[in-house]
């Protein structure tokens, strides 16, 4: 793993533990050149998922993207971190586990507006706009 501080390629494992939910182990690293110490996540990838996009075009499946949007369309609601990592995986769990190795776009954003008008509805409402899929039925 290479130092995120000083670019050095030597950096050692200090600490490892699971994420609370399983799903990921965090491990702390130190650098061997710079001394800095930090932080990364390992999550399982059971196969590499490609997005179509509404254009045609195709690209990698981005975990945090989705985060992203999904932190968004929740910001200022009470809903914890914890939760929206758990919706995360979820989602990324559903993709994974429909066997296919290219997705639409717009079957991705149907399974985020899916889960999130479960939980909470003005983020479901947030969502649906800022994805252009307006499908508030």
């Amino acid at each position: 793993m290479r130092c995120p501080f000083c670019g050095h390629e030597d950096t050692q494992v200090k600490d490892s533990r699971p994420t609370e939910d399983g799903s990921a182990i965090r491990r702390r690293r130190a650098c061997a050149g710079c001394g800095q110490r930090f932080s990364t996540v390992e999550r399982v990838q059971l196969r590499e998922i490609m997005v179509v996009k509404t254009d045609g075009r195709r690209v990698l499946f981005d975990r945090d993207k989705l985060a992203r949007s999904v932190r968004i369309a929740l910001r200022k609601r009470p809903v914890d971190d914890e939760h929206i990592e758990r919706i995360v995986n979820g989602i990324v769990r559903k993709l994974e586990a429909s066997g296919e190795a290219d997705v639409a776009s717009a079957t991705i954003g149907e399974i985020v507006m899916d889960t999130l008008k479960e939980i909470d509805a003005v983020a479901y409402v947030r969502f649906a706009i800022l994805a252009g899929g307006c499908r508030l039925a």
